[in-house]
């Protein structure tokens, strides 16, 4: 990783039991950078005057939420803040079980998170879970913020006792917290400012572990990943659309198209009422190719010195969300980038309780909601997959059933559980 200069925006994860403050901590985070709402500001600021007391933020935040959802006001979910180093993008990430789905789905947008856990009940279930996800969606990047701190007076030894129980959890998910503060979100120790109440915490404050952190690699510098949205003819031409995923195409461009292995060189690139000689991750565009193939939705196109794998069988670790069970002779789909094909579970190597990572049962046919599964995937057509590391889109992916999302799935070989 590096760093791209003062102009980056790091998209991080909150993450934690539903009560353990992350709610709170948002608050104090948007309060203390004002980005808040001027008259939302206002209102706490004249509210600490008034009642010489700090405002709760956790009310602040269902305050907002119901603004939101009479379309008032800003995105609670995904709330912007900035410090004097760079912007910040914070994916409010729901603890309710039920949400595993939009859970996993914000964390998978996050190149860094923070783990809040409660000073005064310590580890729990949504704890635990939401730590494997992090673990699962390779997120490295971890502070781990020991919370209400107000609430055991501050102890050291409380926090001591903690940071190393949950420093030994994230071990085993091959996770090494890049900090571990203790703080109260509601009083703001340890937040903005180093708190007077902990003089014993000679580590960072949160926003200063945040400017520590580094952004991802720039994609552009990665080798050309291109997967085909969509097909359209203009002027006779076919036209290959979709967003490049990393690295660069240049008009002239020697390329191979997966898993066709078609190879021929780009025509010319369009954009819209317009051609350009070179384009870059992140943009949307659509290629003629110098020679016509019956090309179709998912195929990946690549330089040829630098292409990924194609597979009909991949081993990796999903979470199944739904309430239906899976048995490994169920027909499902995997979505992955612009592809879908038929597949189905050939095989449950482990199942294990997402929660305490204790495996139930091994060779099973079975996986139930929320646990996961160290399987198999037969796939009745080749795909271009990744490693999640290399590159996410290709490295991660969903199995449907019934056209209903069931689970997720990634693709890494540097994550392996206990």
């Amino acid at each position: 990783m590096k760093s791209r200069g003062v102009e980056t925006t790091l998209p991080i994860a909150i993450v934690g039991h539903i009560d353990h403050g992350k709610s709170t901590l948002i608050g104090r985070l948007l309060y203390d950078t004002n980005s808040l709402p001027s008259d939302i500001m206002e209102e706490i600021d004249q509210g600490i005057k008034e009642a010489c007391k700090p405002i709760e933020f956790a009310y602040l935040m269902d305050h907002l939420e119901e603004e939101k959802s009479e379309g008032k006001t800003i995105e609670t979910t995904q709330s912007f803040f900035r410090t004097g180093k760079r912007n910040y993008v914070i994916i409010d990430t729901p603890g309710h079980g039920e949400f595993i789905k939009n859970m996993i789905t914000g964390i998978s947008q996050a190149e860094a998170a923070i783990l809040t856990v409660s000073a005064l009940d310590g580890i729990e279930e949504q704890t635990r879970r939401h730590a494997y996800i992090l673990g699962m969606l390779s997120i490295k990047q971890v502070i781990l913020a020991i919370n209400k701190m107000d609430l055991v007076n501050y102890s050291q030894n409380r926090f001591e006792e903690l940071k190393c129980k949950v420093s030994s959890f994230l071990n085993s998910l091959e996770i090494k917290p890049n900090y571990a503060i203790p703080i109260s979100a509601r009083l703001g120790d340890n937040i903005a400012r180093a708190s007077v109440n902990m003089r014993w915490h000679n580590g960072p404050t949160v926003f200063a572990a945040l400017d520590k952190l580094e952004t991802k690699e720039d994609p552009v510098g990665k080798p050309l990943r291109f997967p085909i949205q969509d097909t359209y003819i203009s002027d006779q031409n076919k036209i290959l659309a979709g967003r490049i995923l990393s690295g660069k195409v240049q008009k002239g461009d020697e390329v191979i198209i997966l898993p066709s292995k078609a190879r021929t060189r780009i025509e010319s690139i369009k954009v819209y009422q317009a051609t350009k000689d070179v384009a870059r991750a992140g943009e949307s565009i659509g290629v003629i190719l110098q020679d016509e193939f019956n090309l179709r939705r998912g195929e990946v196109i690549c330089h040829p010195q630098y292409s990924p794998e194609i597979k009909t069988k991949i081993n990796a670790n999903i979470f199944w969300i739904s309430s239906e069970p899976l048995y490994t002779e169920n027909q499902l789909a995997i979505r992955c980038a612009t592809a879908e094909e038929q597949c189905h579970i050939e095989s449950i190597e482990t199942r294990i309780n997402s929660s305490t990572l204790e495996i139930i049962e091994s060779n099973s046919n079975i996986l139930m909601e929320t646990e996961v599964g160290k399987v198999t995937i037969s796939i009745d057509n080749p795909m271009v997959f990744e490693d999640f590391n290399k590159t996410e889109e290709l490295g991660r992916f969903v199995l449907t059933r019934h056209g209903e999302v069931c689970a997720g799935g990634i693709i890494a070989d540097d994550f392996s559980l206990p």
